[in-house]
């Protein structure tokens, strides 16, 4: 089976990619920010054990047994966040497809998540809510009946549910109407960040768009909404996408000169492919560039990345050599038959 981030889903032109996360803490125990050493390693343990009664073909793999480019590579595939790498007595239950990656001791004990390419909200979050459960059979969770699931963050305290939606906007950046369509989403009560999640800057046009409330809300509720703006959003990108359809050549000329940049350059640096793949990925979904498809695109977005990009070549690199692998790899993705 092939692995989720490769696939195309529902919406995919615009919706990269669907997350659905659970913050749970394991009852007894003190949140992250005031354990120690031992008691994290005490919180693993306990996971540990429960991990042969799970299913769902996880595997447990402990941070410090994970070399630097693979925690990279993790990071790259959206599967787990910058900080959390670095964690001594972190660890991750993740199946083979990687659409199911449980973060253990993380900024909460566990942080349940799951992936899916393109609108997928309810499938996950059935998903979700069912490996949750199994969880909960297995290990007592900090429970309050007044708030619901107690998290190390406030802001997480209720259902501990964020879902996410990871965006493509080049058609309301190229127009001028990005920032007035997010800041609209904000005054929704959702979360506009990066593409690697809080703190973090756009790249190539892409955003993540979230959930806010978690207290005196539904998971269901909360899903209803996050489609509700998510396809908002979408149906305002195509209308910008349209609006740029009238300018016809001068479009297509802009789009085909990226696409050129890309095919033909010697050495591209990893900011500069970002940006060439936004309009790539445009140019491919509206028709326009036609020596590409959907898959090689999201080869692309995914193999141009260092980590990714080294287990691709199976070797390490440095800087400039990145830069002229991946023009070469660029060009064996658009090539291939």
């Amino acid at each position: 089976m092939s692995n989720w981030y490769l696939q195309n889903g529902k919406e995919s032109d615009v919706v990269i990619s669907t997350r659905v996360r659970l913050a749970r803490n394991i009852d007894g125990f003190a949140f992250e920010n005031k354990c120690d050493e031992k008691i994290k390693e005490e919180i693993l343990r306990k996971v540990e054990e429960i991990v042969p009664n799970l299913g769902y073909g996880l595997q447990l793999l402990k941070l410090k047994d994970i070399d630097e480019i693979t925690k990279q590579e993790l990071i790259e595939k959206h599967l787990v966040s910058p900080e959390f790498v670095n964690n001594k007595s972190g660890a991750i239950l993740i199946n083979e497809e990687e659409s199911i990656c449980i973060m253990i001791n993380e900024e909460d004990h566990i942080r349940i998540q799951v992936f899916s390419e393109g609108m997928a909200i309810e499938g996950l979050l059935n998903l979700a809510i069912e490996i949750d459960k199994k969880l909960e059979e297995l290990l007592p969770y900090s429970y309050n009946k007044k708030y619901g699931y107690l998290t190390a963050c406030p802001t997480n305290v209720g259902t501990g549910l964020r879902i996410s939606t990871m965006v493509h906007l080049p058609g309301l950046a190229q127009t001028g109407n990005v920032g007035k369509v997010l800041r609209i989403v904000n005054n929704f009560g959702m979360s506009v960040r990066g593409v690697y999640g809080e703190g973090t800057d756009s790249k190539g046009n892409i955003y993540q768009i979230s959930n806010n409330q978690t207290l005196g809300i539904t998971e269901q509720e909360i899903a209803k909404d996050v489609v509700s703006i998510t396809q908002k959003v979408i149906e305002q990108e195509r209308i910008a996408r349209k609006y740029l359809g009238k300018k016809g050549l001068e479009l297509e000329n802009r789009l085909y000169r990226s696409f050129g940049l890309m095919m033909y350059s010697k050495m591209i640096t990893l900011d500069e492919c970002i940006d060439l793949l936004s309009d790539v990925k445009l140019g491919t979904d509206m028709g326009i560039i036609k020596e590409l498809n959907d898959g090689k695109v999201k080869k692309l977005w995914l193999y141009t990345k260092p980590a990714n990009m080294q287990k691709y070549f199976g070797q390490t690199m440095d800087e400039k050599e990145e830069n002229i692998k991946r023009a070469e790899l660029i060009q064996q993705i658009i090539n291939e038959k």
